[in-house]
């Protein structure tokens, strides 16, 4: 699915990277942390796949807060581009904590 052993870094669009921390209270490096950290669960988002492979990631932080993150790949996929962060949801936790 995702080869990480390409991904050289990621992505920010200025608007989203406010957003996530304004609306959502999750820094940058905090939403960058969870693809460092295990267990880490990535899902293709084919509802929203039209254009563009979409992907979401459910992680974990250093500091073990529970992150739902929305993002794609970009530049043949070698960078993550973040598209959304926030804390997971509910249902999220439990599927998360489940495997």
């Amino acid at each position: 699915m995702i080869d990480f052993k390409k991904i050289v870094g990621f992505q920010w669009d200025a608007g989203n990277a406010y957003k996530n921390h304004d609306k959502h209270g999750v820094a940058q490096g905090e939403a960058e942390e969870i693809f460092f950290n295990q267990p880490l669960l990535i899902e293709e988002d084919q509802k929203h796949s039209v254009r563009e492979g979409r992907f979401i990631a459910l992680g974990i932080t250093s500091s073990t807060r529970l992150l739902t993150i929305i993002f794609r790949l970009r530049d043949q996929g070698t960078l993550i581009r973040i598209v959304s962060a926030r804390s997971m949801s509910k249902k999220e936790r439990v599927f998360y904590e489940k495997d």
